[in-house]
């Protein structure tokens, strides 16, 4: 079965600095697939640059076998690829409503937009209770919410997270990870960066791991997680 997203040798620069040098991985559809690795490996750079907010020097990204690489990222989100990225981003002063809207920019999503509000409410009853409120004055946690839910405005079949359990307290960090096993479990694929490699690990089918801009090791994610020679030279663990 073909990928719907194939990333082939994928290079890319910040100036004079090297970030990717060869990065190659692939999801297909039903997948939650993780990419780990220590803080500066590239693995944020990878997810930008699938978006095409940063522009690769080298190497393929395909969707459904066409390329997209270097292509602006309203093309991908027309494409099914959408992304939370780390931090949320969230427009502060706008309400939660008004972030969803963003959300659904593309014309398919925007002719749904309020019927896909509807249905993300009941999915995450804080986009009904605060959407009137501007999106600055929700909790950590909620926000994280907020840009989910932007991210599943545009129906996505792929789905890029960037560190979504980053500065959530541990009760609210195994709530993202079972939230999106139940986003997988709604037929969206998801590409899963996240510094909590163990979490990540236990959540994906399979894993890639990153050092220095570079895949040094892929496989089954289970199988990763467990070999301790694997987490000591690859993920800094003991």
């Amino acid at each position: 079965m073909a990928a719907l997203l194939c990333v082939e040798h994928l290079s890319a620069r910040y100036g004079d600095f090297r970030a990717l040098h060869d990065i190659s991985f692939d999801v297909h559809e039903g997948e939650i697939v993780t990419i780990v690795g220590s803080n500066g490996a590239g693995k944020t750079t990878t997810l930008k640059s699938v978006m095409g907010v940063v522009k690769p020097t080298g190497g393929t990204i395909t969707v459904d076998g066409t390329r997209v690489e270097g292509r602006p990222s309203r093309e991908l989100v027309e494409r099914g690829i959408a992304i939370v990225p780390e931090g949320r981003l969230l427009f502060r002063e706008m309400t939660v409503e008004e972030n969803l809207l963003v959300g659904a920019h593309i014309g398919r999503a925007r002719r749904s937009a309020r019927a896909r509000i509807e249905r993300l409410a009941k999915r995450f009853p804080v986009l009904h209770e605060f959407r009137r409120r501007p999106a600055g004055a929700l909790s950590g946690g909620q926000q994280q919410m907020v840009a989910i839910g932007r991210a599943l405005m545009s129906e996505p079949r792929v789905l890029l997270m960037d560190e979504p359990s980053l500065g959530l307290s541990p009760k609210l960090t195994l709530e993202m990870f079972a939230m999106v096993k139940e986003i997988n479990a709604d037929g969206v694929a998801v590409v899963l960066v996240e510094q909590n490699v163990v979490r990540a690990l236990e959540t994906a089918q399979r894993a890639y791991v990153v050092q220095e801009g570079n895949v040094v090791l892929s496989g089954d994610a289970d199988v990763i997680r467990r070999d301790d020679e694997v987490k000591r030279r690859f993920l800094g663990e003991v």
